[in-house]
């Protein structure tokens, strides 16, 4: 899944990113509001981190023009903890929000959150058949076991789980499961691809020539 970090403080960025990375997230960032808001626009992201307090157009000001073209789930980072503005950031938009200073581990888990609600499907455990997706632990299990995966490689089950039953077409990947920065878009799908048939069947994931992969429902 790929997210969209638009926070000025470069410390604060630079760790949500790695935290995000490690989890197995395609991660950008921006560090004002002009340029989170064009990103935010431009791509199909799974989830949007967004600060409030920004240079050139604040977070409000993003939220608010952002809603105009998309529904892109958003978490909202904000210093200010009184109801009032909680219940503001709400009514303009926003997914949800946390109160600086917060835990990483919180973070995690309401990007999660809100990446589950995004989908048709928000249940944390995904099961077809013997194949379960557990997306808080981020493992996969075929029986009991579990099926060891790199965290791209369980980002490509993930995602064609949670759209299971529908054609996924490699543009979609590349934009949900790659960052802006990532030039390793050659053959390395079909590498994927044949190591989730190896560890979970031939028949996981069915080809269609020339359109995109499906998992059945």
């Amino acid at each position: 899944m790929r997210v969209l970090i638009v926070e000025d403080e470069r410390d604060l960025a630079d760790a949500l990113r790695r935290a995000l990375e490690e989890e197995g997230y395609a991660v950008d960032t921006a560090q004002d509001g002009a340029e989170g808001l064009h990103k935010a626009r431009s791509w199909e992201y799974d989830a949007v981190v967004l600060d409030l307090m920004l240079p050139k157009l604040d977070g409000r000001a993003v939220l608010t023009r952002l809603r105009e073209a998309k529904s892109t789930p958003v978490l909202v980072l904000t210093a200010r903890d009184a109801i009032q503005d909680k219940v503001a950031l709400l009514d303009l938009g926003a997914d949800d929000y946390l109160t600086k200073p917060f835990a990483l581990g919180e973070l995690l888990a309401r990007v999660r959150s809100l990446i589950r609600r995004g989908c048709s499907d928000p249940r944390p455990m995904l099961r077809i058949g013997q194949v379960a997706v557990d997306t808080v632990a981020r493992v996969v299990r075929l029986g009991d076991q579990i099926v060891p995966f790199s965290a791209k490689e369980y980002a490509l089950v993930e995602f064609l789980v949670v759209h299971r039953g529908e054609l996924v077409t490699r543009t979609m990947i590349y934009e949900h499961l790659y960052d802006e920065s990532d030039d390793s878009l050659s053959n390395v799908l079909d590498v994927y691809v044949s190591r989730i048939r190896k560890r979970l069947g031939n028949d996981f994931v069915r080809t269609r020539r020339g359109e995109g992969y499906i998992v059945d429902a």
